[in-house]
């Protein structure tokens, strides 16, 4: 099940997989403000590395990648105007 609580900047995107977790991702970080921070539970082996991708190409900053429980992935980016 995926739940977005874009209040808080927390996405779950637990069961999701590519390419759906950077596209979620993409569309949650458009409308906060420069240096706000976005949180991502991921699930999928790929999105780990498919999310730092993006965030250097898009010009946002990783601040985290962390394994919160087995195969499941804790992100914190930060925007960048």
């Amino acid at each position: 099940m995926t739940s977005v609580d874009i209040a808080e900047n927390e996405l779950d995107l637990r069961g999701l997989v590519c390419p759906m977790p950077v596209l979620r991702v993409k569309k949650a970080l458009k409308p906060l403000a420069s240096c706000e921070e976005l949180t991502v539970i991921t699930d999928d082996p790929h999105a780990p590395a498919d999310i730092r991708t993006f965030a250097e190409q898009s010009g946002h900053e990783v601040v985290l990648q962390e394994e919160v429980a087995p195969g499941v992935v804790r992100h914190r980016l930060r925007h960048r105007a």
